[in-house]
């Protein structure tokens, strides 16, 4: 039985059980505390621990899921595996104990041909809680299990909590006996004693009870929770090779494909050598893991789950290499692992140009990287060893920085190629020296905000104040005030004259410091003494402290002077508008797309607004049109804008949202518009009704990384500056189309499809043309020894198809028996290609396509790589074509020792 239809058997079981299907979520976690969604019940968490009401009395799914913390013992065991799908059925304060044994017992052991799994009910063993005898009733007198196979486990091995008081239970966990060729038989009240035996196939957690404070499973059951719940993970991959008869998750139907492809790029055998084994299933394990998480939005990066993804792919790649394989590897095992998933997820079909782009793109980085960083690290090592002598051999924390550093070498490679060569790695010096290497980083982007003053001097003026700074900007926009810091060129000073750059504290400020995403108010600080002071950027380098950086135009300041500052009241609004604006789009983004989309940053700027927020997947322009309407709508409304200070405690009960990681304090402002309808924690400057903003145009939607999308925005003149370009742009097309407005994007549409009819037909033309060569091309072969040879520039070419095209045609027309090689290049979007492929006479004779299109590719200065048989690469260098080609047919001279 498929792995696809198995997920599907699943979920029309518990279909037809009246259970709401829920859909898998996002590999990017719903949860923000974790990176990835790594259990089936995350999305299920809020109802099972009673936070939220759940929508549905009982649910199922099959969701995917992602684990990175045992990386490196996948493929060294295996039972270890980063990405799988774990089947789930849950009941919140519906059915319980009974019922979920009902369900499990009757999907696993009904017959195939009557929907069930077919396992047989007499090699079912359980595990429960010693105390849950409503558990053992359920099993014995309900489904009729022999009460020998089931074995009572202290609370330790045996019971679910989330770590703190709050909901808890004991479980149910299903294994299936594979019989005496895996193991020992189970004796003395366990299921484990000793190798792949009893396979854990199926969990059932019973959220029971209320637990107390504690350490560990030492706590106390306070008492029974009024609403129980049924929570169950059953692996999909696990059921899979059981009902395939393989022996582990790498031999099913959608893994077992990569390793078999690895088998024909290398030449090896799975199941011959152990260390080759473990190098294929890394591969297997990591393509597939990539796919998906890439699939699901993650781009590699050097943080986060980006780096996970980097990780993977870096792991496969080298795994590859470390089995014989030099070229590129993802261009044959991506679409292989794709084939095999796209039955249960048909989207990585639809979307896999973006996701290889991404992959690809990856490998390339990669192989440069690892080039460069391998032959360092070798050195480095071979080093290393000469000075340990007989001792243990130890590399140093500064030379792993430096490869990091330098050559962008992972530490986690470093580990790992450096333990391959029993050396080890300082990695605690590596670590001291990437936290002072982030210090200074920190330090260098605090000296750019604040004129590269020493950090000190405000941290001195800070503590000699004595207080916070008053802002006065929520109601002020002009402020008698007096100087009571002063720096200049980097120091305190007492004084300075112009012409000058200087740094201005106030005991009392009208200005905005930038915060919060909003940035800085401008304006000027007249003092009385004459002296003018035109302020550029205000910052706060330390807490409460208000620094003004401008340029002393007139006069001299000093430590004392009075004076009036006033901000630049024209920026001042539009930059309200603008933070208003961006919470109305937080708020319609929420309504109209969901509330998992959470803010991630932003910035409020005069007249224009970007807003980035989490989301696994993009927003739909029908979607952006629609949270467009939604506050436009709103604003017309003239909702009243208000501002309240309380308690933090008191502004979450009333539901205000806090963003991004900001800390806040004891007690908080909280921004409300039009009463309820919109309430953050937040420290910016606002209009008073949303009628002042005029109007929002919303310019667009991308992506800016792993999980984060960005949204930007005109408010007011900005909005309306904008839409008048917009009508004018709509004018002129209307004009030159002959049509009215309404029929401009079906007229569009008619032209583009239109062109694209003529590029297909140009390029059936075009290809037409190449094939009627094939003929002449094979009647023209030489012979180089005993092997014809056909090497041919077609020159330009739509794309590697074409040449493909030709390439397997000649290839036919020669026929497989005498040995032929056909070598035909050309050059597509100003990029040199080249495709070979080798007849089953060649392939015997031991000419292999991808060593001829590695030498031709390398003269093209790129890559390529692919099968015995078929093979394709690419390089910069189109002039190069001609002795690319020379060099296939001298590789076959010198193969066949001619």
């Amino acid at each position: 039985m498929r792995t696809a239809d198995i997920r599907q058997r699943w979920l029309d079981y518990f279909r037809s059980k009246d259970h709401e299907i829920v859909p898998s979520v996002p590999l990017v976690s719903p949860d923000p505390s974790i990176l990835f969604t790594i259990a089936g019940m995350v999305p299920f968490i809020p109802y099972i621990l009673g936070t939220e009401a759940a929508p549905w009395p009982r649910a199922a799914s099959v969701q995917k899921c992602i684990r990175t913390n045992d990386i490196e013992n996948v493929g060294r065991t295996t039972r270890h595996g980063t990405f799988f799908q774990m089947n789930g059925n849950f009941s919140f304060g519906d059915y319980f104990k009974r019922e979920a044994v009902d369900f499990a017992w009757e999907l696993l052991t009904t017959s195939q041909s009557a929907g069930g799994y077919g396992l047989d009910g007499d090699r079912l063993w359980v595990t429960i809680w010693e105390q849950d005898d409503e558990a053992y009733d359920a099993l014995t007198k309900g489904v009729g299990l022999d009460p020998k196979h089931i074995v009572r486990l202290p609370r330790e091995e045996n019971f679910w909590d989330t770590g703190q008081p709050g909901p808890a239970g004991p479980c149910a966990e299903w294994h299936y006996d594979r019989g005496p060729a895996y193991g020992p038989e189970a004796e003395g009240g366990s299921v484990d004693p000793g190798g792949d035996r009893y396979l854990e196939i199926w969990n059932l957690v019973f959220d029971q009870f209320v637990r107390g404070e504690g350490q560990g499973k030492d706590y106390p059951l306070l008492g029974e929770l009024e609403h129980k719940s049924i929570d169950t993970g059953a692996g999909l991959e696990r059921i899979a090779y059981l009902l395939q008869g393989k022996e582990n998750l790498y031999e099913i139907d959608e893994v077992f494909p990569v390793i078999a492809t690895v088998e024909e790029m290398t030449g090896k055998r799975y199941g011959v050598n152990g260390e080759d084994d473990v190098l294929m299933r890394v591969v297997a394990d990591h393509v597939r893991s990539a796919l998906m998480v890439i699939g699901d939005g993650v781009r590699p990066a050097n943080e986060g789950r980006g780096y996970v993804l980097r990780r993977l792919i870096r792991r496969a790649v080298r795994s590859v290499r470390l089995l014989g394989v030099d070229d590129v590897a993802l261009p044959a095992l991506l679409p292989v692992s794709r084939d095999a998933m796209k039955a249960s997820y048909p989207e990585l079909e639809t979307d896999f140009a973006r996701i290889s782009d991404v992959a690809y793109g990856e490998e390339e980085a990669f192989r440069r990287t690892l080039a460069a960083g391998t032959t360092i690290l070798d050195t480095a090592v071979s080093r290393a060893k000469k000075k340990a002598g007989s001792g243990a051999v130890v590399l140093g924390g500064d030379e792993a920085f430096a490869l990091h550093d330098t050559y962008g070498f992972p530490i986690d490679l470093t580990l790992e190629m450096a333990a391959e060569q029993g050396v080890q790695v300082d990695e605690q010096a590596f670590r001291d020296l990437m936290a002072q290497q982030k210090q200074r980083a920190r330090a260098d982007a605090l000296a750019k905000k604040t004129g590269h003053a020493d950090l000190r001097a405000y941290e001195d003026l800070s503590k000699d104040l004595g207080a916070p700074v008053e802002f006065l900007g929520y109601t002020d926009t002009q402020a008698a005030v007096h100087v009571v810091g002063l720096l200049a060129d980097g120091g305190a000073a007492p004084a300075a004259t112009a012409p000058a750059d200087v740094e201005v504290v106030l005991d009392r400020t009208p200005f905005y410091a930038e915060a919060g995403g909003q940035l800085a108010d401008q304006g000027t600080i007249v003092l009385d003494t004459g002296a003018v002071i035109e302020v550029d950027d205000v910052q706060r380098p330390v807490a409460g402290l208000s620094v003004h950086r401008g340029r002393l135009t007139e006069g001299t300041v000093a430590l004392g002077d009075p004076g009036t500052a006033s901000i630049d009241t024209t920026r001042r609004v539009a930059i309200s508008r603008a933070h208003s604006a961006t919470h109305m789009i937080h708020k319609a983004l929420h309504e109209m797309v969901g509330e998992d989309r959470t803010q991630a940053g932003s910035e409020n700027a005069p007249s224009r607004l970007r807003l980035d927020f989490r989301s696994p997947s993009a927003v739909s322009p029908s979607a952006l049109t629609e949270i467009e309407e939604r506050v436009n709508t709103r604003l017309t409304e003239n909702l009243e804008v208000t501002d309240t200070t309380m308690p933090l405690a008191e502004a979450k009960a009333l539901g205000a949202m806090a963003l991004f990681g900001e800390k806040y304090g004891e007690n908080v402002r909280v921004v409300s518009i039009g009463g309820d309808w919109s309430r953050e924690l937040c420290g910016g400057t606002h209009v008073r009704a949303t009628g002042e903003l005029g109007r929002v145009a919303l310019l667009g939607e991308s992506s800016i990384g792993s999980g984060v999308r960005r949204v930007d925005a005109l408010v007011g003149d900005g909005a309306y500056g904008f839409h008048a370009k917009e009508h004018a742009l709509v004018g002129q097309l209307t004009g030159m189309l002959n049509v009215r407005a309404e029929e401009l994007s079906d007229r569009v549409g008619s032209l583009l499809t239109r062109l694209k009819e003529s590029e297909k037909e140009l390029a059936t033309l075009r290809q037409g043309r190449l094939l009627a060569t094939a003929g002449n091309l094979a009647a023209e072969a030489r012979t180089v020894g005993t092997v014809r040879v056909v090497t041919h520039d077609a020159g330009e070419v739509a794309s590697a198809d074409d040449l493909r095209a030709l390439v397997l045609d000649v290839r036919g027309r020669l026929g497989e028996a005498d040995p032929a090689v056909v070598a035909v290049a050309g050059v597509a979007n100003g990029r040199p290609l080249v495709v070979v492929a080798t007849n089953a006479g060649a392939r015997d004779a031991g000419l292999r396509a991808g060593d001829f299109v590695k030498a031709a590719a390398k003269t093209l200065g790129g890559g390529g790589g692919g099968k015995p048989d078929l093979a394709q690469g690419g390089g910069s260098d189109a002039t190069a074509v001609p002795m690319a080609l020379q060099g296939v047919t001298n590789g076959v001279r010198e193969s066949v020792g001619e």
